[in-house]
């Protein structure tokens, strides 16, 4: 290899260590900017300076190659900052969190079952579930904690609730 062409890649390859760091210090920049800040150093402006117009036309293509390869081969392996793995991370952490809460309020109501013996009155307070009237047999559909009404049926105060479901 010729003394030039021994410079000209050393030039080059400083110029994918610059793209390097350059994306290290900030990993929202695209090809089209990465390209834009390298080809406004020093170092590309002394090589743009030492070779010939489709030389320099070779190596611009070649950065922008380089470049791609460089930040697909980083996207691949760093999948933190995709979209969608971000939207499914969230997705699955909203789930395990809504099973979580309803795990506790279901645990809740259990306790409270046993605690009444099975039978709740009006104006108490209840979480969700299926408040059935004894009397009546009217069911009322209880969405959040709050406090049992009389039956709207018969007047009654007495309910057992439903068994949760799984």
């Amino acid at each position: 290899m010729s003394s030039r062409a021994t410079q000209l890649l050393s030039l080059y390859e400083a110029l994918l260590a610059q793209v390097k760091a350059d994306y290290a210090n900030d990993n929202t920049m695209t090809i089209k900017g990465l390209f834009s800040v390298i080809t406004n150093r020093k170092e590309f402006l002394s090589l743009k300076e030492q070779t010939k117009e489709d030389e320099l036309a070779l190596v611009e293509q070649f950065l922008k190659r380089d470049i791609a390869s460089y930040l697909h081969e980083k996207n691949d392996t760093d999948l933190s900052h995709s979209p969608t793995m971000i939207t499914v991370e969230n997705t699955v952490w909203h789930w395990l969190s809504g099973m979580t809460d309803r795990s506790q309020i279901e645990w809740h109501e259990v306790l409270q079952d046993f605690k009444h013996g099975g039978v709740y009155t009006s104006g108490e307070i209840v979480g969700q579930g299926n408040m059935v009237c004894v009397h009546c047999t009217n069911e009322m559909r209880i969405e959040y904690p709050g406090v049992i009404p009389d039956c709207p049926e018969c007047d009654g105060s007495e309910f057992t609730r439903e068994a949760l479901a799984p």
